[in-house]
């Protein structure tokens, strides 16, 4: 296995890839027919579904063609999802449209439609006074075989190359790489990685090599970069992965930036943090 800048997988040519696959039918035709049906049970649970609980139906199209945006802003992670609520929902009326249910090793939610606020870990909105702008606060786990699912689910087969994608989400500072003393950072703070087509400054320095993305925000970007679609992600790097007002208030540059500007009405100075 390899990765790329983004994080995404890459798979490295190997011989023992053909090893690998003898076993794996070897342990298919020892299967029984209940194994089979236990394996298709836990792959329909694993599905993502995309729903709306206003009138608890299904999604029948993805989420970014049923409403078009020209923004759309991912907070992933709880640190994420709490500054877009103090900061940028705040200051106007919006509008859930969405909602995706997981379950996986992380994130258990029911089978029902019925989800309750605290279960809806992955919610969507859009603008009411402008609904080109669509907002998404993911809280939850999305596990590696749900990540392209979520994106399919989202984006759609032929997603349009006009929207703006920006995605906020934190690692822990001890994941940064970095040839300086770990004692001279002072976190928590902000790097910026950005897609080839997305041509606004950045509100921070870029992130620099080796460090990659992960999971679902890697995802996202590696995304929008296969269809050029302008797309930049803010990572912050804190020592307190758990809901902090430090570092929730890290993210206030990004709201300096062209996407999130016109959605903000408080003045603030981000340097003032």
């Amino acid at each position: 296995m390899a990765a790329t800048f983004f994080g995404e997988v890459v798979r490295a040519p190997c011989r023992a890839g053909t090893e690998d696959e003898e076993e794996e039918e070897e342990e298919g035709r020892r299967e029984t027919p209940e194994d089979r049906e236990v394996r298709r049970q836990l792959v329909r649970k694993r599905e993502v579904r995309l729903f709306r609980r206003q009138t608890k139906t299904s999604l029948e199209v993805s989420l970014l063609e049923k409403y078009p945006c020209s923004k759309f802003i991912v907070a992933i992670g709880n640190n994420a999802v709490a500054f877009l609520s103090s900061f940028v929902m705040n200051s106007g009326v919006w509008e859930e449209v969405g909602c995706a249910k997981f379950w996986n090793e992380w994130c258990r939610t029911t089978d029902t439609t019925h989800l309750s606020p605290t279960e809806a870990f992955c919610v969507f909105y859009h603008l009411k006074s402008d609904p080109s702008v669509v907002l998404c606060q993911c809280s939850c786990y999305v596990a590696e075989d749900q990540q392209y699912q979520w994106l399919e689910k989202v984006f759609g087969p032929r997603p349009r190359r006009s929207m703006q994608v920006v995605v906020l989400t934190c690692r822990h500072v001890s994941d940064y790489k970095t040839s300086e003393p770990t004692s001279s950072l002072h976190s928590p703070f902000l790097k910026a990685l950005k897609t080839q087509d997305f041509k606004d400054p950045p509100c921070c320095s870029l992130l620099e090599q080796p460090n990659i993305a992960h999971d679902l925000p890697a995802a996202v970007l590696s995304y929008c970069q296969v269809w050029r679609i302008p797309a930049v992600l803010y990572l912050c790097y804190t020592d307190v992965m758990k809901l902090d007002l430090i570092t929730v208030e890290a993210f206030k540059p990004v709201l300096s930036s062209r996407s999130l500007k016109g959605l903000v009405k408080v003045k603030f100075n981000p340097c003032s943090s």
